[in-house]
């Protein structure tokens, strides 16, 4: 199908809520081919010993104050690709619709989000996840994952806050984006 034919993923997922988001939000999450958005974000990892090797199959940044962040976005026909960098950190992903939620692909986990428009943001609730995609998490760990896009200041602003039971903190990341 042609991608120029077919609403953009966000729009698919959220309905005509999409419609109400600020007008950044509506922006970031309209992307053509290729869109490239710059900013910063201020990363904190928790201290579980078993933190390293969970951020890494995740593919998750290092902790850093004010970290130059970088975001490619491309659709396509199958959904879109970020190619985020935290720095010199790369964190890609691919996401897709799934019987009317969002499905993203980060490193060597699947997750399916529930996102709502909720004021003049998005929430993404994490409702289920899979190691290599297949080997189901269980839900009790999604609970503690946040997630939150809004506009601040005139900007795309991102809050992504996690904490897994038995480890405590995993990771928080919080920050802006602005078109390049």
């Amino acid at each position: 199908m042609d991608r120029a034919l077919t609403a953009p993923l966000f729009a698919q997922v959220l309905g005509p809520a999409f419609a109400q988001l600020p007008p950044v939000l509506r922006a970031l999450h309209t992307p053509g081919p290729r869109s490239r958005y710059v900013g910063q974000a201020e990363v904190a990892r928790g201290r579980h010993p078993l933190l390293p090797l969970c951020a890494w199959l995740v593919r998750l940044p290092r902790t850093g104050p004010a970290t130059p962040v970088e975001v490619v976005f491309r659709a396509d026909a199958r959904g879109e690709c970020w190619e985020r960098r935290f720095g010199r950190h790369a964190m890609p992903s691919r996401l897709w619709l799934h019987r009317g939620r969002l499905r993203e692909r980060l490193g060597a986990v699947v997750f399916e989000f529930a996102l709502r428009v909720d004021g003049a943001g998005i929430e993404w609730r994490a409702a289920r996840a899979w190691a290599f995609g297949v080997l189901p998490l269980p839900r009790r760990w999604l609970a503690g994952v946040h997630c939150r896009e809004d506009q601040r200041d005139g900007r795309y602003a991102f809050l992504i806050a996690v904490t897994l039971p038995w480890i405590g903190p995993f990771i928080r990341y919080e920050g802006w984006l602005a078109p390049a």
